[in-house]
This record gives structure tokens, sequence and C-alpha cells, in this order.
């Protein structure tokens, strides 16, 4: 973080919640606060290792974590 109010600390996070509201919270229409909570946690589960990420070369974000784990332990 350079400084307060620089909009490249929050980009990444902002994109999710744009992601998140736009291709589910808005199709939606949830009876309780439960279920929103149960089908929020489907949305990241495939999010996070189903949907792929231009940004990240047509891999999901599971992908990419393991892999750099993966070479952080060959390097140490």
């Amino acid at each position: 973080m350079d400084g307060k109010g620089r909009w490249m600390d929050n980009v990444f996070i902002e994109r999710l919640w744009k992601s998140v509201k736009y291709e589910e919270v808005y199709l939606k229409a949830y009876n309780s606060i439960a279920e929103a909570r149960r089908e929020l946690e489907v949305y990241f589960e495939f999010y996070n290792r189903k949907r792929w990420h231009q940004s990240l070369d047509n891999r999901t974000p599971d992908v990419v974590y393991w892999a750099s784990r993966q070479r952080g332990q060959v390097a140490a």
C-alpha cells in the first residue's frame, strides 16, 4: 500500500466483489441470511476452483496458488 486512497490498493478486491454481485447476488432472491451464506459459499468454491480467470492466463486461482506454493517449497 503506497498511500491512502490509492486505487491500486483495492483494485483486486473491488473486481472480486463486482463479480460476486453480477454473477451471483443480483441473479438470486435469497429467502434468508443462512441461504445467502450457503449460496455464496458455493459461488466462492466455483470462483476459486472452477472459474477461469483471464488475468491468470485462463487458469483458476486455486491452480495458480498451489503451483506457486510448490515452486516455493522446491526453492527452499
